[in-house]
């Protein structure tokens, strides 16, 4: 079987889309290569890293199709990819070894119209795309404008101004591009729906939102998913749920990813996660309840053991976003002689000159809680660093965390 020629996408966005909801379509429909969307800020070396990883023919950039004379062959055997790949999603981070998500037409295809479908979007309806289309949110309003037969409103910025203007049904957002646009006071309510993703919204900020007259859905998915596939806690039709005996999330259905490039050593799971009889096992604890919810407790390797007790930041992070006083919160385990870790929780205060104190902090979580999760640091900060998928850079914060001290 030829394999299909893989393009290197370096295109920043442009007013109107400029090309890559055209090289989008022809990736979809068989009649282009495969596009590797690459964020075209990347340092130099960074690219250059990918590029011998992934081995693209060729490079997409504002100036046109730039040939690569000798790609460096892939770790899983070649150039190009099989014929059914439409799009390889980069997801390691900035160091480490490069990993790509493998995403199928049928895959994304399936993704966007199981999503039209659960937010009763109808043909015509324009979509916002305010995040970068390397990522598989932002390449998803693409394919989700592509079916519903308009043209996405690209912009690399967003502010109440833009929102005002762009006249779009529908866009998707990261919860702090959500906070933003909240304190810049926004026009929400215009969007017939936010999907929200990315990243756990704190506790306070969805309140906050559906008061301002905004419909917002939470999502959860990841690349391997072509995206969100869980809608509100309701998994999109088509798409499966279950836990496994330690509580890791598995997903099967039509969305799921083709494989990784480079293959891991060892096949599919050699990094963790893999799919096995159709299903796909994430690194996220969750519980399902009686109706079939999904509850994403948190990350697997995000655990902070303290004093032999396993603590889920996410279950703490959901208790104290609702406590007065507090903006934002992350909790980070910080490496301590006698705990092991201590469980600190990293806050920007509502108030900068009125700050939450520890103490009342501890007492007002434990009501909910059990003493052992309650933090016993407390780091104050002026923002939570994000990474560019809009995540908090957890480690980032622990190395703050583990270098500055806090209040005990």
């Amino acid at each position: 079987m030829t394999p299909r020629p893989l393009h290197a996408v370096l295109l920043p966005p442009e007013p109107g889309g400029g090309r890559l909801p055209d090289l989008l379509s022809a990736a979809l429909d068989g009649t282009g290569p495969a596009l590797l969307p690459l964020d075209p800020a990347l340092p130099g070396a960074r690219l250059a890293q990918l590029l011998r990883a992934f081995a693209p023919s060729a490079i997409e950039t504002p100036d046109g199709t730039e040939r690569i004379a000798s790609p460096g062959p892939a770790r899983d055997g070649g150039g190009g990819v099989e014929p059914d790949i439409a799009v390889v999603v980069a997801t390691s981070g900035s160091t480490g070894a490069p990993k790509g998500v493998q995403l199928s037409a049928a895959a994304l295809q399936a993704s966007a119209a199981a999503s039209l479908a659960r937010i009763g979007a109808r043909g015509g309806e324009r979509w916002l795309c305010c995040l970068p289309g390397f990522h598989v949110a932002g390449l998803q309003v693409l394919i989700r404008s592509l079916l519903a037969g308009t043209a996405p409103v690209i912009t690399d910025h967003v502010d109440a101004e833009v929102v005002a203007g762009c006249r779009c049904a529908y866009v998707s957002l990261v919860p702090t591009l959500l906070r933003r646009l909240l304190d810049a006071g926004a026009p929400l309510a215009a969007f017939d729906a936010i999907l929200l993703g990315g990243a756990a919204p704190p506790a306070g900020l969805l309140a906050e939102a559906r008061a301002a007259g905004a419909r917002v859905i939470t999502t959860y998915g990841m690349s391997e998913t072509c995206g969100g596939c869980v809608y509100d806690g309701r998994a999109l039709d088509g798409v499966r749920l279950r836990l496994s005996d330690s509580g890791l999330i598995g997903i099967g259905g039509p969305v799921l990813f083709s494989g990784y490039r480079p293959a891991p050593p060892g096949g599919p799971g050699a990094g963790g996660a893999a799919v096995e009889d159709g299903w796909f096992w994430t690194s996220d604890l969750g519980a399902l309840d009686d109706a079939g919810r999904l509850t994403v407790r948190g990350r697997a390797d995000d655990v902070i053991n303290s004093g032999g007790e396993k603590v889920v930041p996410g279950e703490v992070e959901s208790v104290l976003g609702t406590l007065d006083g507090v903006r934002d919160v992350v909790i980070v385990g910080v490496p301590d002689s006698e705990w092991g870790e201590l469980v600190t929780a990293v806050i920007v205060p509502e108030d900068p000159e009125q700050p939450p104190e520890l103490a009342r902090l501890r007492a007002q979580a434990r009501e909910r809680i059990p003493g052992y999760a309650a933090p016993r640091r407390l780091i104050l900060i002026a923002e939570i660093p994000m990474l560019a998928s809009g995540k908090p850079d957890r480690q980032a914060l622990r190395a703050a965390a583990a270098s500055q001290g806090g209040r005990a």
